[in-house]
């Protein structure tokens, strides 16, 4: 029975994958300088997630449509990702965007949900232009 609703899950995640590679949002424009600051400031950033989940598709269509440049990490099950998420993140739950702190007394920020992934990323980077 479990591996039946895995297959159905699977397979309904993939096509909503594919529904999203169909209708991906254009790409916020900016100039050459306001990009390369947004490149810079998301470089301490990585979200974790699944291909097929569709919370997480709605944040990758959200960092598509916002054009920031995060890095992605698989956390299926084995996946080295899944370990630093449960093990620094303290659960495993995607998505969840990590902002890496910098500094000696900082600590990283995981913030889990999409929608106040979303909205974090909007109010940061949707005014650079």
């Amino acid at each position: 029975m479990s591996f039946l609703i895995n297959l159905v899950r699977n397979f309904l995640g993939c096509i909503i994958a594919l529904i999203d590679v169909i209708t991906r949002p254009a790409k916020q424009k900016r100039s050459a300088e306001a990009q390369q600051q947004v490149e810079n400031d998301t470089k301490s950033m990585a979200l974790y997630q699944f291909f097929a989940c569709p919370f997480c598709i709605k944040t990758r269509r959200a960092l598509h449509r916002l054009n920031l440049p995060i890095q992605t990490r698989n956390a299926t099950k084995g996946s080295r990702f899944r370990a630093e998420l449960e093990q620094q993140g303290g659960q495993i739950q995607v998505p969840c965007l990590r902002i890496s702190a910098t500094g000696t007394e900082a600590k990283d920020i995981w913030m889990y949900e999409s929608g106040e992934i979303i909205k974090y990323l909007e109010q940061r980077f949707a005014s650079i232009a």
